[in-house]
């Protein structure tokens, strides 16, 4: 009788044991089955934000260019004055001076 408890004993050892191989097996592929599902949702998230990312950059391109043609236009805007103004100023004393030349050439000194 001793030797039929020492089987069943074996025995509900061995079952015990499959069923712990079991619950451990399942419990692995549960947590892969997990892990490869919290990769995906990352893999997706990064793909979202490295779009809003690339959208961002695209749009801060587009305004830095955007304002280059307004500083470019106003530098241009700018410098018409300066010419005009300089031309202006140039031909109120180009009388004056080609009197001075005028009389500088033709006055000769001994």
């Amino acid at each position: 009788m001793d030797s039929f408890k020492g089987q069943g004993g074996i025995q509900m050892l061995l079952t015990a044991e499959q069923e712990a191989q079991h619950i451990v097996s399942s419990a692995r592929n549960l947590k892969m089955a997990r892990l490869k599902q919290a990769k995906e949702e990352a893999e997706k998230d990064v793909a979202l934000f490295r779009s809003q990312m690339e959208a961002e950059y695209q749009n801060k391109i587009s305004e830095s260019s955007g304002s280059s043609d307004n500083t470019v236009k106003r530098l241009e805007e700018e410098t018409d004055k300066r010419i005009k103004a300089l031309t202006k100023s140039t031909s109120m004393v180009s009388k004056e001076i080609i009197e001075m030349l005028m009389k500088h050439v033709t006055s000769v000194k001994i």
